[in-house]
């Protein structure tokens, strides 16, 4: 048996190297995770994060470089060679991260169940004691003899990252693993991670979310243009990360001025209860604004964003768009009226399969429009081009061309075009649900600028569960608790930091409420 050396790296990457086609995706890249350590890896949509990750995890081949674990050179052909090797991946996407049609506690096991590390016959009782001891490990609630298929982004995520915990992994590869997930839920995650880290277990942990990363790692790694450019060790200066990051300074970019509210009102909600139990609450957006609502996860953003396009009913109250009632029975007859709305998962919402007629830039942001742009059926490929162009134009789109399919692109440059859809066409009323998510600050200053830029004479209204996030998008930001909002701060009268100060008392006295009850 060959030992390893004694202080070696659970994971190093040596001069990496890959290019695809015309592009270079990783430059001569060094990197190395620690037995015990967390490494964050940031960069820029397009920097090389996910091609390192992806070379790590057995999914591609590098062209050049060297790939050792605990100071071993091993080659990783394929994903079920690293997992082999310890090396284990949960993926941002969530429809990677398990099998629908299967059983959150048959999911849960698959690795055994597939690798027969389970037996030839496996009894019911037997496979959910199991799984049971599994999601007791990280705190997962779901039912276990819940169809996976089922599942929210929150709780998919939470059955991945219980499965690769299950593995005994030598490296455990996180893909933004808090995108979906509530405070509660993130926590959750960090805690195993440090048990995890106190076994010896190397995290890299791919993420955009600052908070997440002064929480969580013990050092970071910046890639920018397919090198690796910075190398932080606690405690760590963010502002010069996210110079190194992005290649300039923030702050030498300034936030467009707000604009004075107009008279006119795009929406009105009176008396509204999203669901039977909920408190009822009053609400109004005006022509050129852009308002975020935040909360916890479950708070009732989606719920609200849903019911407005028609994809959820309301308990009670009334909704006026434009001053007069506004039901919509339907997605269809949102888009109709220029209610548009992108979902919070790109990938099961927005995007088609790049195999799929249309599953290109172009295809993609005509889809929805197809009806009005092509009355007769007959699809004009020029006009979907240069729709196409004026989004990647417009939002920066990194890519060869509109016809490029989405599979070739980078989360943030998806997302771009999922949003630059939406202001292709005459919109009254632009619903966004948790818009940044899995998006570098980069991108996510790109399209906050084209959505304040494209007020025109409607209005946008963002679902965010980051308070940053709808400080840097909003004019308004009003707080969801409960399926209702609990309040309003309009940031054109007060500051960023009042909104935060103001949320962390509610949740404070929310706390405090529910020891006095417990008491």
């Amino acid at each position: 048996m060959v030992l390893s050396p004694a202080g070696a790296p659970a994971l190093s990457l040596l001069s990496l190297s890959k290019r695809f086609s015309a592009t270079q995706a990783l430059d001569d890249v060094d990197f190395a995770v620690q037995r015990g350590e967390v490494v964050a890896l940031m960069g820029a949509n397009g920097a090389g994060k996910s091609t390192l990750a992806k070379i790590a995890s057995g999914v591609i081949r590098p062209d050049g470089g060297r790939i050792l674990i605990s100071g071993r050179e091993i080659s990783l052909p394929s994903p079920q060679a690293a997992r082999a090797a310890g090396i284990v991946v949960v993926h941002q996407s969530t429809d990677q991260l398990g099998v629908p049609g299967l059983s959150v506690g048959e999911n849960l096991l698959l690795d055994r169940l597939c690798g027969g590390g389970m037996g030839a016959l496996v009894s019911r009782r037997r496979l959910f004691e199991r799984a049971k001891t599994v999601a007791d490990g990280i705190g997962l609630d779901a039912p276990l003899d819940q169809d996976f298929g089922a599942l929210g982004p929150a709780h998919r995520q939470l059955v991945a990252i219980a499965r690769a915990v299950a593995a005994d992994a030598l490296v455990l590869i996180l893909d933004e693993p808090t995108a979906s997930l509530s405070a509660v839920e993130a926590e959750r995650l960090f805690l195993v991670i440090d048990r995890l880290r106190g076994r010896g277990v190397g995290v890299l942990y791919i993420s955009h979310r600052l908070g997440d990363i002064r929480r969580i790692a013990d050092r970071i790694v910046i890639l920018r243009n397919s090198r690796r450019v910075a190398d932080q060790a606690k405690p760590f200066d963010v502002a010069s990360a996210v110079q190194a990051m992005i290649g300039r300074n923030l702050g030498d970019v300034g936030r467009q001025p707000p604009v004075e509210r107009a008279p006119r009102v795009i929406l009105r909600l009176a008396g509204v209860g999203l669901i039977p139990n909920a408190a009822s609450f009053d609400f109004e957006i005006h022509a050129g604004e852009v308002v975020a609502v935040t909360g916890a996860l479950g708070a009732g953003k989606s719920r609200l964003l849903r019911a407005l396009f028609g994809l959820a009913p309301i308990a009670r109250g009334s909704i006026d768009l434009d001053g007069e009632s506004w039901r919509p029975a339907s997605p269809a007859e949102a888009i109709a009226k220029g209610v548009f709305m992108a979902a919070e998962d790109r990938w099961r919402s927005s995007l088609l399969p790049a195999a799929t007629p249309g599953g290109d830039i172009a295809g993609t942001i005509a889809l929805p429009h197809r009806r009005s742009w092509f009355p007769w059926g007959v699809v004009d490929d020029r006009r979907e081009s240069d729709a196409g162009d004026q989004v990647i134009r417009k939002l920066g789109v990194r890519c060869r061309s509109a016809r490029d399919t989405l599979d070739l692109l980078s989360g943030g440059n998806q997302q771009k075009v999922v949003v630059g859809r939406w202001q292709s066409a005459p919109c009254r009323l632009l619903l966004l649900d948790e818009p940044f998510q899995g998006v570098d600050v980069g991108a996510r200053r790109d399209i906050v600028e084209a959505v304040r830029a494209d007020r025109r004479d409607g209005a946008t209204l963002v679902a965010t569960s980051d308070v940053e996030e709808a400080i840097e998008a909003a004019d308004v930001v009003a707080v969801m608790r409960g399926h209702s909002i609990v309040g309003v701060h309009d940031l054109r009268l007060s500051s960023g930091s009042s909104l935060i100060a103001a949320i962390a008392a509610l949740e404070t006295n929310e706390a405090g409420n529910r020891h006095g009850a417990a008491a």
